[in-house]
């Protein structure tokens, strides 16, 4: 049997890694500033991270969620904590696309409406309901497109108002930052309109905050500058620095009963276990803060660092850089001759770097160094 082949590889197999850094069965050393997807939340390898697992697999691995598990309570009371949102619930699952796919099943519950109000630009994830409200039909099949979903254009206050005006929507869903699309922001002014619009029609605010959530713009939350707590916030990617775990927070009027939701897997032992030492760390090491510093660093660098870049976009260590042209070429000459791992974007033109909150002045350095002298290769 072979591997179902929907996957676009780079010839390169990381072995280990510590740190910022990946190394391949030659012990070359790359330096990662994608974090798998902004997944890497704390640097690979963290000891506390290692030993909280190790520890944990030597107790017990995993049971389903028909029994109690302590280690959940733990994380969901770390989580409240740091986060701001401690009157809220947690459902435990696996990724993103669950996560996302229980949030909108939970507004349809609440609100008996079936219409999802969503926008252009935005990713949610693979599965089902998730996918479809994706913006992209090139990942939607036939059996995807049956669900009652309209695109507004981010941040058009107007298109939302007549969006939501016939009061029939079940819930809004918005990115705190919009990753695939290239780093694209919502306006603090247009998501305090989002939560007065649904106030008002009885609509559900879910604040997607997969990939920018957990500490990686320089706040828990890429959605807390603008001052609104939304009824749903969904949490993956760093949530478990490399372990599969995601999260639904819930605002406490959302009731629950026992049935409404379910996962084998998720919450499970040693999911937990990692979800709550990622949280230690993060606030033992001010993480957050770390990563609004060094995102002053390399924002003020790389901008005007070559006449070909037209901004650098996101907060925190959630950055798009913008060229004149798409910078496909130019990725691969960063991991093939410099060692370094970026990220595309559905913009081609937008290099994404995702790196550890964890990642040090060295790391940067190293990033700033290999990034000019790839951009000079390419005028050669």
């Amino acid at each position: 049997m072979e591997l179902f082949d929907v996957y676009s590889l780079f010839p390169i197999e990381p072995v280990r890694a510590r740190g910022c850094s990946l190394f391949d069965r030659d012990s070359r050393e790359y330096l990662d500033f994608y974090g798998g997807h902004a997944v890497i939340s704390i640097g690979h390898g963290h000891p506390h991270y290692r030993q909280a697992l190790k520890e944990q697999i030597d107790r017990i691995g995993f049971y389903s969620n028909s029994v109690q598990n302590s280690l959940q309570q733990a994380l969901a009371k770390k989580l409240g904590q740091l986060s701001g949102y401690e009157e809220y619930q947690l459902f435990l699952c696996n990724s993103g696309a669950e996560a996302n796919e229980n949030a909108l099943k939970l507004a349809s519950f609440h609100t008996g409406r079936s219409r999802i109000v969503a926008f252009r630009g935005a990713f949610h994830g693979r599965t089902s309901a998730a996918v479809a409200m994706t913006d992209n039909p090139n990942i939607q099949a036939p059996v995807n497109r049956g669900h009652a979903v309209t695109f507004l254009p981010l941040n058009d206050a107007r298109a939302a108002e007549t969006a939501l005006a016939a009061g029939d929507a079940c819930a809004v869903i918005i990115e705190g930052i919009q990753g695939v699309a290239g780093i694209v922001e919502p306006e603090a002014a247009f998501l305090r309109r989002l939560r007065e619009l649904c106030d008002r029609t009885g609509s559900l605010l879910i604040l997607d905050e997969v990939q920018s959530g957990y500490g990686r713009t320089g706040d828990f939350f890429a959605h807390q500058r603008s001052g609104i707590r939304p009824d749903i916030i969904t949490v993956a990617k760093g949530m478990g620095n490399g372990f599969p775990i995601a999260g639904v927070l819930i605002h406490p009027a959302i009731r629950s009963q026992t049935g409404l939701l379910g996962t084998t897997f998720g919450g499970n032992h040693l999911a937990a276990a990692a979800g709550l030492a990622v949280l230690e760390v993060i606030e033992r090491e001010n993480l957050m803060q770390n990563a609004a510093e060094k995102s002053a660093r390399l924002q003020r660098e790389i901008t005007g660092l070559h006449p070909s870049i037209r901004e650098v976009r996101g907060r925190g260590l959630m950055l798009g850089v913008k060229f004149n042209q798409p910078v496909a070429e130019l990725r691969k000459r960063l991991l093939h001759d410099f060692g370094v791992f970026t990220g595309a974007a559905a913009d081609k033109q937008v290099l994404r770097l995702l790196p550890p909150l964890s990642v040090t002045n060295t790391d940067v350095e190293r990033f700033l160094d290999a990034f000019q002298k790839a951009l000079a290769s390419m005028e050669t």
